[in-house]
């Protein structure tokens, strides 16, 4: 029977993932790179979208990051504040009025029953919430572009 064990790390200054198989025939050793963080993947799309000319002309956005570890204090001054579990990642605010959400996942990560709630409950109320899931950053800008061009063209399409 082979042990398996996976570890993350850095090496030279690179996130890796290093797995390590032992079974009767011997040792072998993996090294991958890691899948990025949620929010690096994150990060690239809000460079790439206030990169594109439309922006701050056709639509806005705004971040957020609802799941970041807090202590217990911080955690209540958040909820008090209006931070409520489950929250789309990104916010965008696009000409004539429209509102349109992205949820971040990495790979096959799922929502926690806190963005399953928020977000059917955002649906009820007509708002558009879309998972945008990413192995890599270039990937999960590259998918916030194609929905917010798309998004824009819909609107335009509305307005002609």
């Amino acid at each position: 029977m082979a042990k398996r064990q996976t570890q993350t790390t850095r090496v030279n200054g690179k996130r890796v993932r290093i797995v390590t198989t032992v079974t009767k025939q011997g040792t072998s050793v993996k090294v991958t790179d890691a899948a990025p963080k949620e929010w690096e993947g994150q990060a690239a799309q809000v460079r790439r979208l206030r990169a594109m000319p439309e922006y701050g002309k056709l639509f806005l956005l705004a971040g957020d990051q609802n799941s970041a570890k807090r202590g217990p204090r911080a955690q209540m001054e958040a909820t008090a504040a209006g931070m409520t579990p489950g929250e789309a990642d990104l916010r965008l605010y696009l000409v004539g009025g429209q509102l349109r959400m992205i949820e971040n996942k990495v790979g096959r990560g799922r929502l926690s029953p806190a963005q399953v709630e928020r977000h059917a409950a955002l649906a009820r109320l007509g708002f558009v919430v879309e998972v945008v899931r990413f192995d890599t950053c270039h990937e999960a800008a590259d998918k916030a572009e194609e929905l917010v061009r798309g998004w824009m063209a819909e609107i335009m399409q509305k307005v002609a």
